[in-house]
């Protein structure tokens, strides 16, 4: 029996691998805890092992969890503000400790010290130093101080300064700390950095890069181009963390962000919420009977529907795609405001940058939309209990395999093999298959030769396979796909295995020795579950084909030439701009390509 636990740590895999912010949900819809994330996948998914190696709250805290919601940032920097602002609003069991504010963690640089350090405090006192904050949790207030030393390198330690014979520590050889301790660093050079430091925190960034620039400028003058070559990369490395510091300085003000993506007939429309500068929230939204409908009418739709039940309307309405009809309901949306209301396609700068961010969101809340409603494993157990009874198949169906192919003409063809164990993916279990034995448009050839390779002996037997039989195999097609398949499997001694056909066309199941198809309403779970096992199959057969046809695209009749390789290839093609103009060019022509000899230049007049 697979526990909450497991689910969890099977979806976490799903999880992208980019920073974020993720929001932890009871039963109730509660959010109890809000966390960042530098790579959400390996951070939500370290929640979810053995139990034994948690501490106490960590327990408490996962064995609450009954959903879990993530935001996609563009840095680690975006995701460190945005989880400060849904601290703050939510104010999650989990995240607070104490009663008010001065529980939450600040920077503190202690300028009234000869050697300032830079620390993690959560005491605010008359000291004279200066006070950065508050941040989100002690853990994150670390990871920014660890950024920033990559850039402004300080002591953090209570060592007094000793003399330059003393051994400095590691950080040192990490480059995280000058060593003022061991006399490495003068007073005037290290004040500079703090000097930069307490700029970057307050958010002049531009002047904090002038003055790298000049001592960047002043290193290559006199000769330490060592010193130079790591202040550039210190500038390099500040220009890419405040590049959303800066955007969410642009993009101020109050309005929402709206954009979707789409796949097939699923679109999930994703609206974030800009209030006074800062990102509070946001929403998602799946759209029917889209199949045909252009993104333009998309968008017009979403933005007419869901503002005739929003309660509040932003002065500013920032799209991914234009609407139709602007004027009229620009007009409406003002009745309803009472306030002029600007909606803005942006096309370039910070605007359009959050754009991207938003449909970045929508692309992952379209994926993990499609398996929502199976997160738990009674979920589960019933709709594939359903499958069972509607198909009249002999066992639950707790492993599904998927099988497509994707060829154009009978070139490039290859085949894939997806598996859904409990209804949810299992990728570390895919499978693609290089077309070996067809040279022609041939589907039915096709598929017998996957089925015939994935049950074969050789798979099987394989120290590295490791894969149970499938309980059930549904194939991308309709009886004809059905039949070559389940003559295959008898072939290959496993005739017990359930076979079912899924045509796109009008979305009917086809049974091996039935005539007429099964067909479920298009609302119906056990259908939705199919098409997502028979659209994965496809969009990882899709994937392999483009790959592959890559490859073969850069071919050409040079490759037969001895002494032509990819670059020598590379420079006739550049030179000469295509296998024709390669081939009616004298040899004196092509000689003038740098590695051309004129052997190889005889070669290539002989194979016109």
């Amino acid at each position: 029996m697979i526990d909450t636990r497991t689910i969890f740590k099977e979806r976490a895999k799903r999880f992208p691998m980019s920073p974020g912010v993720y929001l932890m949900k009871d039963s109730g819809a509660n959010i109890i805890y809000v966390g960042k994330a530098s790579c959400l996948r390996n951070r939500v998914g370290s929640y979810f092992v053995l139990t034994e190696r948690l501490n106490a709250k960590t327990r408490q805290l996962v064995s609450r969890i009954a959903d879990i919601e993530y935001f996609v940032t563009s840095s680690e920097e975006e995701a460190l503000v945005l989880e400060l602002n849904f601290i703050k609003q939510y104010r999650p069991h989990f995240n607070i400790a104490l009663k008010d504010d001065k529980s939450y963690p600040y920077i503190k640089i202690t300028v009234n010290e000869e050697w300032p350090r830079v620390l993690v405090t959560r005491r605010l006192e008359n000291d004279g130093s200066r006070y950065f904050g508050p941040y989100g949790s002690a853990f994150s207030t670390r990871q920014t101080i660890g950024t920033i030393k990559k850039i402004f390198p300080f002591r953090s330690c209570k060592t007094i300064r000793s003399g330059a014979n003393r051994r400095p520590c590691l950080e040192y050889d990490m480059k995280q700390c000058p060593g003022p301790c061991a006399g490495r660093v003068d007073g005037n050079e290290y004040n500079n950095t703090i000097k930069s430091l307490l700029m970057f925190l307050e958010g002049r960034h531009g002047s904090v890069i002038s003055r790298l620039e000049s001592e960047m400028k002043k290193a290559a003058t006199e000769l330490n181009y060592e010193k130079a070559t790591v202040i550039r990369d210190r500038i390099n490395y500040l220009n890419r963390i405040i590049s959303y510091q800066e955007i969410t300085q642009r993009v101020s003000g109050t309005k929402d962000a709206i954009a979707f993506a789409r796949e097939d007939e699923d679109v999930f429309v994703q609206v974030y919420f800009i209030r006074e500068s800062r990102i509070v929230g946001r929403e998602g939204y799946f759209l029917k009977n889209t199949r045909h409908e252009e993104n333009t009418s998309i968008m017009t739709s979403f933005v007419k529907q869901y503002y005739s039940h929003a309660v509040n309307v932003p002065p500013a309405i920032l799209l991914q795609y234009p609407i139709e009809d602007k004027p009229v309901i620009k007009n409406w949306l003002r009745s309803r405001a009472g306030h002029n209301v600007n909606i803005q396609v942006p096309a370039k700068g910070a605007k359009k940058e959050l754009i991207k961010t938003v449909a970045s969101n929508a692309t992952q809340g379209l994926k993990a939309g499609k398996f929502k409603n199976i997160s738990s494993k009674t979920d589960a157990t019933s709709l594939l209990d359903e499958l069972r009874h509607l198909l009249n198949l002999p066992q639950l169906p707790e492993r599904i395999e998927g099988y497509d192919i994707s060829n154009i003409h009978g070139h490039a063809a290859v085949g894939s093999m997806v598996v859904f164990e409990n209804a949810t993916p299992a990728p570390s279990q895919y499978r693609r298959f290089k077309i070996n034995t067809v040279n022609q448009p041939d589907d039915f050839s096709m598929l017998k030769e996957v089925i015939s390779r994935r049950f074969g002996q050789k798979f099987l037997n394989s120290p590295t396979a490791g894969y149970r039989l499938p309980d059930l195999i549904l194939i991308d097609g309709g009886k004809g796909q059905v039949s070559s398949v389940v003559e295959s499997i008898s072939r290959a001694g496993h005739s017990e295995i359930s076979i079912i056909g899924l045509a796109k066309e009008n979305e009917q199941i086809f049974l091996p020795g039935v005539s007429r198809p099964v067909a479920l309403d298009r609302t119906s779970p056990v259908l939705h579950l199919l098409q997502n096992i028979r659209d994965e199959a496809h969009r990882f057969a899709l994937g392999y084909h483009r790959k592959i046809r890559s490859k073969q695209s850069f071919k050409s009749r040079l490759d037969d030439v001895a002494g032509i390789g990819p670059k020598r290839k590379r420079a006739l093609l550049n030179k000469f701009g295509s296998l024709a103009a390669v081939i009616n060019a004298d040899a004196d022509e092509l000689t003038g390509v740098k590695g051309i000899t004129p052997e190889i230049a005889r070669r290539i007049k002989e194979i016109v």
